[in-house]
């Protein structure tokens, strides 16, 4: 018995100690190798065991993982070329067809990634650059991602997603575009500013216009109204005179002195016995 119980011990310890078992995590799926060639695919996570020395595994991620091909330039419908960067996430779901297609991500990036620029620059190719800038462009990468779809099964994934990060103009093409959209912006503003120019010489025509007949009405009313208080001056000075004429003449007299000594520095040379005197003499 205790024979026994040392040979199984044994032969567990031959197994551990030549690596016959292996663990598969939640995050990875495993293939066993023997010679070269797949036996199993493994994609549950747990404890497994394998032949020694004859078998091996693979080890490949069973998350989303990204590609992101090299940027490329394409010449739109418009006669536009831009330069395109593009990314997508695929996921390995046959782990047997990527070993004999690609065998590493590596080489999966390399040779899907070209596929995946050739076909962006065949759908770009029939689309404007508007397109790309619009609505549209949702509809552009739907075409492109359906295209994707049949090859990615023959790698042994799924393409989750393709998506263009930027789209930028070439340099040449930039400066032409920045020099046309200033020069049509530098357009716009002369038209804006002749506007403007139109709008206030207009407003300022309405302004003295409105100006002229507001003066010319109160340049009116106010003769109308020194009229009418030059004419009651009169009645109540003719009616002065009738009450009493000497006081009307005082009075006339007052109104003499007073624009004949409006300033400080008048000088009068006359005799003291004139009549401008005359109610000076009076007084005393």
């Amino acid at each position: 018995m205790v024979k026994f119980l040392a040979g199984i011990i044994g032969v567990i310890t031959i197994i551990v100690g030549t690596g016959a078992l292996f663990t598969v995590k939640e995050t990875e799926q495993v293939l066993v190798l023997q010679f070269g060639e797949v036996r199993r695919a493994i994609t549950e996570p747990g404890l497994n065991i394998k032949i020694p020395m004859i078998q091996n595994i693979i080890r490949y991620d069973n998350r989303i993982l990204p590609i992101d091909p090299p940027q490329f330039e394409v010449l739109l419908t418009d006669k536009k070329r831009v330069n395109v960067d593009a990314y997508a996430r695929y996921k390995i779901i046959d782990a047997s067809e990527f070993y004999q297609r690609v065998r590493t991500e590596t080489l999966l990036t390399d040779r899907f990634g070209k596929n995946a620029n050739a076909a962006l620059q065949r759908v770009l190719a029939t689309v404007s650059l508007t397109d790309m800038l619009s609505e549209n462009r949702d509809n552009v990468m739907q075409q492109i991602e359906e295209e994707l779809q049949s090859q990615a099964k023959t790698f042994g994934i799924e393409l989750i997603d393709i998506r263009i990060g930027r789209t930028d103009l070439p340099s040449q093409t930039s400066e032409a575009v920045f020099n046309r959209m200033r020069t049509e912006r530098e357009r716009e503003a002369r038209e804006l500013r002749a506007q403007g120019e139109e709008a206030s010489r207009k407003i300022r025509a309405q302004a003295d216009k409105e100006r002229t007949i507001i003066l010319a009405d109160a340049k009116s009313r106010s003769n109308i109204l020194i009229g009418d208080g030059e004419a009651q001056r009169n009645v109540i000075l003719g009616d002065a005179y009738g009450r009493d004429a000497n006081f009307f003449a005082f009075y006339k007299s007052l109104e003499q002195y007073e624009q004949a000594l409006a300033t400080e520095d008048t000088t009068f040379v006359i005799s003291p016995d004139s009549e401008f005197f005359e109610f000076f003499g009076k007084s005393r």
